[in-house]
């Protein structure tokens, strides 16, 4: 009777793939970068609009209307920065979102498991806290303000305190907020639509075919596709539906598999061309029109005060890190997957701490859930503002705790003994590997053996010398 068979536990939050790591690397870096610029932007923004000689100018530029009014495109510098230069940080994420489905963790159901379970309870216990924290006396329309993750702002926090944060929870990070952007998008397209114009939207939906049709053909050249993206736009502001919808829709439509001849797919191309005019322009241009929110004691009181506000402050600092770290146990419970056994449950915690830096999209909802109240709008973006601070503070704490073992991880991850440009830890199962490995330690032991022995009778000399009379080693020889 043959043995039953046993299969190893799944592992979850655990080493990448070589591909995978490689395009985390890359897509990281460019996000850090940017988060830096994002950091620098929201801190001018403060310093702008609260220096007394500087505050009127930051109104007046914020609220300076340009644009053909007969397209119904007059808007105001800072509705540009949101509606318009927005749309290429949401096509940016469509492109990240079709690459997860197609090659990335999210192809796999099992392995997508976790950071969608993970990024819908983050989602959903903030939301759950706001309304607690409102439903008797405050507003409700703000409830989806803490559910979003700001990705370029939580690497920013990285860099910053220098954490070396092993590739596995970056990866999840990453993913994370990649599916916390969807479903951010959903909400702003279902709870933030108030009118629809169908000629419109019949008109952006037409242009989407053609956008598709153009892909679907191999037409190649930006300008085809920047007009025929700003017609889409344009049609998508003017029906209702929120403008940054177009760019989802765009990026989603992008190939993001490579055919035969070919390096890069489109989508990788096109990536690789515009995330750094999002991360580097797009998201700092809009934190420099939507942060600059009046800062005072009376102000920072009022944000511990009032329901809203309070509601924004504990979803993001309460509600993401118990939402995220719930959703990752429950996926390890339910799926009987164990926790990678390079890292722990602080880990994941930390991680989940850092995901309550909500920024760039939690001001964009804030925007649209109380617009019409400017006071409460800038509020809620104190609010925001305060929680991702109290967020990133905790995250670097608990980060800094566990620094020396990441450290040691990501070591680990980078060591390249054979020289060979693969780290040596993908590399075990490879013959090839242990036969270098095996010549250089050779070369090695053979140097090592030179040096005892040229060492060896260096002192055997010294010590024959010191025996003979009159040598080296007596008194009467040596000089004066």
């Amino acid at each position: 009777m043959p043995a039953p068979r046993t299969t190893a536990p799944r592992k979850v939050l655990g080493r990448l793939s070589l591909p995978e790591r490689t395009y985390v690397a890359d897509a990281l870096r460019t996000e850090t970068v940017g988060g830096v610029l994002l950091l620098f932007a929201a801190v001018a923004a403060l310093v702008w609009a609260n220096v007394p000689a500087l505050r009127h100018s930051y109104a007046s530029v914020s609220h300076y209307h340009l644009g053909p009014g007969d397209l119904g495109l007059n808007l105001s510098v800072g509705h540009w920065a949101a509606d318009g230069l927005l749309a290429v940080f949401f096509f940016v994420a469509g492109i990240e979102l079709k690459r997860e489905l197609v090659a990335g963790d999210l192809r796999d159901p099992r392995a997508a498991v976790l950071p969608v379970v993970a990024a819908l309870c983050g989602m959903a216990v903030p939301a759950l806290v706001y309304t607690l924290t409102n439903a008797t006396g405050g507003s409700l329309a703000g409830w989806a303000v803490p559910t979003a993750t700001d990705i370029a702002f939580a690497l920013a926090v990285l860099a910053v305190i220098g954490t070396a944060l092993p590739s596995a929870l970056r990866a999840f990070l990453l993913t994370l907020a990649v599916v916390d952007d969807l479903f951010a998008i959903l909400i702003i397209a279902v709870f933030f639509t108030d009118r629809i114009d169908f000629a419109a939207l019949g008109g952006a939906v037409v242009g989407l075919v053609v956008f598709w049709l153009l892909l679907r053909a191999g037409v190649r050249g930006w300008y085809v596709y920047v007009p025929l993206a700003l017609v889409i736009w344009a049609l998508m502001y003017n029906s209702g539906v929120h403008a940054t919808i177009a760019g989802v829709a765009m990026g989603l439509m992008l190939r993001c598999t490579t055919r035969e001849g070919e390096q890069y797919s489109p989508a990788g191309r096109i990536e690789h061309l515009v995330r750094p005019l999002s991360a580097g322009l797009a998201v700092p241009l809009f934190a420099l029109f939507s942060a600059g929110v009046p800062v005072s004691g009376g102000a920072i009181g009022d944000v511990f005060t009032k329901p809203e506000t309070l509601g924004v402050v504990l979803g993001l600092v309460v509600g993401k890190t118990v939402g995220i770290i719930g959703g990752t146990w429950l996926t390890v419970r339910f799926t009987r997957a164990s926790l990678s056994e390079d890292l722990a449950w602080a880990d994941v915690f930390a991680v989940a701490s850092l995901a309550g830096i909500g920024f760039t999209v939690s001001l964009l909802i804030g925007e649209l859930a109380f617009d019409g109240d400017a006071v409460l709008t800038d509020e809620v973006k104190a609010a925001v503002l305060t929680g991702s601070l109290i967020a990133a503070v905790c995250a670097t704490v608990l980060l800094k705790v566990r620094n020396a073992r990441y450290r040691s991880l990501c070591e680990q991850e980078e060591r390249d003994e054979d020289l060979d440009g693969i780290p040596d830890i993908y590399e075990q199962d490879d013959p090839a590997y242990h036969l270098r490995m095996a010549k250089i330690l050779e070369h090695k032991a053979a140097e090592h053996r030179r040096l005892a022995a040229s060492l060896a009778g260096t002192a055997a000399g010294r010590h024959a010398r010191a025996e003979v009379p009159g040598g080296a080693g007596e008194e009467d020889d040596r000089p004066a």
